[in-house]
């Protein structure tokens, strides 16, 4: 008996779009090969920390993927595997995967959260997954990561558009900002998504709407709580002349501690991750979300007026570029679009979000990996464009058709 031979691997250059394409190649089953990793870099050459772990994560979830890298980490290969979830004898103990985070990790959590709630619906079983370590940031962070609030308020409602919305929870258990050099915080996160399906619903999603409420999280950890009151009266000071429906929740809580050990003390630890920082969403009457979110530098020196000012303004700007989902909600909606039963789905996006690189490049990308490409026309409002895609049934094959 001769077994098929496998397909070969599509090729990519460069670290940018890593995850994207890793999750791409997960969720068709087509293996890829990444080289050129930064390759000119003298100092810090291949994968970097947070890539490694991430791949670690891919593996976690799935049962049978081969990851090979290069001897310089400039080049890596990915046969994935069945994305089994948190299912028992897969590495999880007592239902839940413990993803621990190295303290050079200089992005947010989010940077997993995001291609982790695209792949879970298309899980065997539930995926739940603690993100603990001294690495873990729940806050936005320089490097372009969202925070752990946005993901909760406004990535994780859109999957309700595609008829997922049971057991689906984000739990922030430990709060922190980014630690110093920006890496590292010190924070906690589970992420519980059981809500499994056998095909996305088809999306048609055309109107906008108007603005009928916002809210948010303020968030102040190791320093004083008057900083969220602060952020909380500056942000309202620009909002409420908008949406008179504003209100912002305020969180306080301690710093978290790592381990700092040194010759005198094995033992000894230190507080990470202080600073504040706002995470705000805009709701319309048709369930459409727009977000802005931000967080006090680790060098410090900007003080919480102009930090809630500035995220304030960055909501605005949100909603201003019109469409239907945002330019960091864009990309998941888009690729669950394709992964849908065969059929057209619309949805109507701001031409700066359409033109965003992230959004350019997952078009690309799909058309590498055998999805259809998208049909373009004008929407209704100005700057916008209608956005229709076909789905390619590519599906969950580990889940039995009930």
């Amino acid at each position: 008996m001769t077994t098929a031979p496998s397909p070969t691997p599509l090729k990519f250059t460069g670290s940018k779009f890593l995850v994207q394409r890793l999750v791409l190649a997960t969720l068709t089953g087509r293996p890829l090969r990444i080289s050129q990793i930064r390759s000119s870099s003298h100092s810090s050459p291949g994968l970097a920390p947070h890539e490694v772990s991430f791949l670690r994560l891919l593996d976690a979830i799935t049962n049978g993927a081969q990851i090979e890298f290069s001897y310089t980490g400039t080049t890596v290969l990915y046969k994935p595997g069945l994305i089994t979830g948190s299912a028992a004898g897969h590495g999880a103990q007592g239902g839940v995967i413990r993803h621990e985070l190295p303290a050079e990790c200089a992005r947010g959590v989010s940077y997993f959260l995001l291609p982790l709630c695209l792949l879970a619906p298309f899980s065997k079983a539930q995926i739940n997954v603690l993100f603990t370590g001294p690495g873990v940031i729940t806050s936005s962070t320089e490097t372009g990561d969202v925070s752990a609030d946005t993901v909760r308020t406004a990535i994780l409602p859109l999957f309700r558009n595609f008829g997922i919305e049971n057991n689906i929870e984000l739990r922030i258990l430990r709060r922190s900002n980014t630690g110093k050099d920006g890496k590292g915080g010190g924070g906690e996160v589970q992420l519980v998504f059981g809500h499994q399906v056998r095909l996305p619903k088809t999306l048609h999603l055309m109107n906008a709407g108007r603005i009928k409420r916002v809210r948010g999280v303020a968030y102040s950890t190791g320093v004083a709580g008057a900083n969220n009151a602060r952020l909380i009266e500056a942000a309202r000071g620009v909002l409420n002349a908008f949406a008179p429906d504003t209100y912002i929740f305020s969180d306080v809580s301690s710093a978290p501690l790592v381990p700092a050990p040194d010759r005198s003390n094995p033992s000894a630890k230190r507080k990470t991750g202080l600073g504040f920082g706002l995470s705000l969403v805009a709701e319309a009457n048709t369930g459409v979300l727009y977000s802005a979110d931000i967080a006090s530098p680790p060098a410090g020196g900007e003080p919480p007026e102009d930090l809630g000012k500035k995220c304030a303004y960055q909501l605005l700007e949100a909603i201003e570029q019109g469409g239907c989902a945002s330019t960091i909600a864009a990309p998941t909606m888009l690729a669950l679009m394709a992964m849908g039963s065969e059929d057209v789905g619309r949805i109507t996006l701001g031409k700066d979000v359409l033109g965003s690189e992230h959004v350019v490049q997952l078009a690309r990308d799909l058309r590498s990996f055998g999805m259809s490409g998208w049909g373009l026309r004008d929407g209704d409002g100005e700057g916008e464009v209608v956005v229709s895609i076909v789905g390619k049934g590519v599906g969950n094959v580990g889940r039995k058709i009930a």
